[in-house]
């Protein structure tokens, strides 16, 4: 196969994306870093692998950004805070424990949380 001219990614389980992702991270050494869905069709071993790499990669000098959907990269990654967003804007923040309640009771309470404010 010409390597030369497939796309980088072609035949890649979506666990090596990840870890290539990590790994252009650590060469790289952004002072910003968004992952988007970093957790997005990866099994619970592929996960763990990636979060220790995000670990890694990571140092007092750089700000990570993750966005899910899914409490479950929690487990392995302690975020600083967390943000939920809905319609495209940020409608509370929290700590850890948000991400918990979350899982535990769906956006349904936040909604009507916010219903009620009004």
């Amino acid at each position: 196969e010409d390597f030369a001219r497939r796309y980088l990614n072609e035949g890649f389980s979506g666990g090596e994306k990840k870890k290539g992702e990590i790994l252009q991270m650590a060469v790289l050494e952004p002072r910003l870093a968004i992952l988007d869905e970093i957790d997005s069709g990866l099994d619970i071993d592929a996960l763990k692998v990636v979060a220790k790499g995000i670990e890694r990669v990571f140092n007092p000098d750089m700000s990570i950004v993750i966005i899910t959907h899914y409490q479950r990269v929690l487990n392995y990654i302690k975020p600083d805070s967390i943000y939920v967003m809905m319609d495209g804007r940020i409608v509370t923040s929290g700590g850890s424990e948000l991400a918990s309640t979350l899982e535990e009771k769906g956006y349904e309470w936040l909604e009507e949380e916010m219903l009620g404010a009004r």
